[in-house]
């Protein structure tokens, strides 16, 4: 049996032009892949977006293994900015570069790899499971989620599962997620009374009170971390009147903050917060302040246990490094798998995901697919 070479893979979906919600070929190429491998496959496309399920062995067996990740990638920035052909895939001085290289096409193809080769060679008392989203860097309504009320619908179902994206801050092997923190954003409008800034007693400034709105939430200490995290932070990240007069009272004025909270908050418990700090600086001011909450991800943990002493063991055993359990970063679809099964996330280095010339080191997407394939090993062992 030939193995499958998971940077070979790698450069044929980086050459697949998948910006989100485009699919490019990439799920049609691995779904012609795992089939030939004896994987059932199915897509659970919803509304535009692709997503591919692919299984080898029964269906609904009590032991069950799991990968999750995306194939989807950011847009290019500028292309002129860039080096190397951004779909190309080409190869300088041992890194394969492309968009997605990181992030995270050669997660995909190393635990496909892994996967089609373990139940190839080494048949387990088992089943294992792909699941495979187009719609993970955009608004992610129509990724993981549907393919989690697929299996729902289907019957099927994950013992345990890993998400591939980029863990490792700058060595590989460094870093495990175990969980991630919650994310929630918040738009402020405020509506006053537009006027002429030399006489600002005919005018009432919503300026004035989102000033100070966004002061009041910037200068409040969320908490202080808690065993596994650490301390929630808040940023304003926008205000804007649309004015470009210096002699003119604006009439209304947006912003908005990120929140990145962990398990000392809910989305639930946030919002209650800043819909009370807006009523006060609303009744301030005498002014009418509209707050729209968004919640994309609660915060979420895999307690230290038996999935992130399995991951910990492969990665130390192939990488030589004994891995940090983190919970720092963004959000990942992770935070939908936690509510299907025990989920923790470990793969390549990621200093260069989303930027111009983002590359991968090519050694590392071998080393990974054999941290995979010892995963996969060990578990079914």
């Amino acid at each position: 049996m030939s193995l499958t070479d998971p940077a070979h893979l790698t450069a044929k979906l980086i050459r697949c032009p998948s910006v989100t919600p485009i699919e490019g070929g990439a799920l049609v190429l691995l779904e012609e892949l795992l089939g030939k491998a004896g994987f059932v496959c199915t897509r659970a496309d919803r509304g535009e977006v692709s997503n591919l399920f692919a299984r080898w062995g029964d269906k609904g067996h009590p032991r069950t293994f799991g990968f999750n990740g995306h194939t989807d990638v950011v847009p290019l920035g500028d292309e002129a900015a860039w080096t190397m052909p951004p779909f190309g895939a080409e190869e300088k001085d041992g890194f394969m570069y492309g968009r997605g290289a990181t992030d995270m096409k050669s997660g995909v193809a190393a635990f496909a790899a892994a996967a089609i080769d373990f139940v190839q060679s080494t048949p387990p008392e088992g089943a294992v499971i792909l699941t495979i989203t187009g719609d993970e860097e955009g608004e992610s309504v129509d990724g993981t989620t549907a393919l989690l009320d697929y299996m729902a619908t289907e019957g099927e179902a994950m013992t345990a599962c890993l998400v591939g994206e980029p863990t490792c801050p700058d060595q590989m092997g460094e870093m495990i997620k175990i969980g991630r923190r919650g994310s929630l954003t918040a738009r402020f409008t405020v509506v006053g009374i537009q006027g002429h800034s030399a006489y600002p007693h005919r005018a009432n400034n919503p300026l004035n009170a989102m000033v100070r709105l966004m002061d009041q939430l910037a200068s409040h200490e969320l908490d202080q971390g808690t065993d596994h995290f650490d301390a929630s932070t808040l940023a304003v990240v926008t205000i804007d009147t649309g004015n470009t007069a210096t002699n003119v009272i604006p009439a209304q004025v947006t912003s908005a903050v990120n929140i990145r909270f962990n398990d000392a908050h809910s989305g639930a418990s946030l919002t209650r917060w800043l819909q009370e700090e807006t009523a006060k600086i609303a009744t301030e001011f005498d002014l009418q302040i509209n707050v729209d909450v968004k919640v994309s991800g609660e915060s979420f943990i895999t307690p230290p246990g038996p999935l992130s002493d399995l991951v910990a063991a492969a990665v130390e055993a192939e990488c030589g490094v004994k891995p940090t359990l983190s919970t720092t970063g963004g959000t990942s679809d992770a935070r939908f798998v936690k509510n299907h099964c025990p989920v923790v996330e470990f793969g390549l280095v990621g200093r260069t995901m989303h930027q111009v010339d983002e590359r991968v080191e090519v050694a590392q997407i071998h080393q990974l697919k054999a941290v995979y394939s010892r995963i996969l090993t060990n578990f079914f062992s």
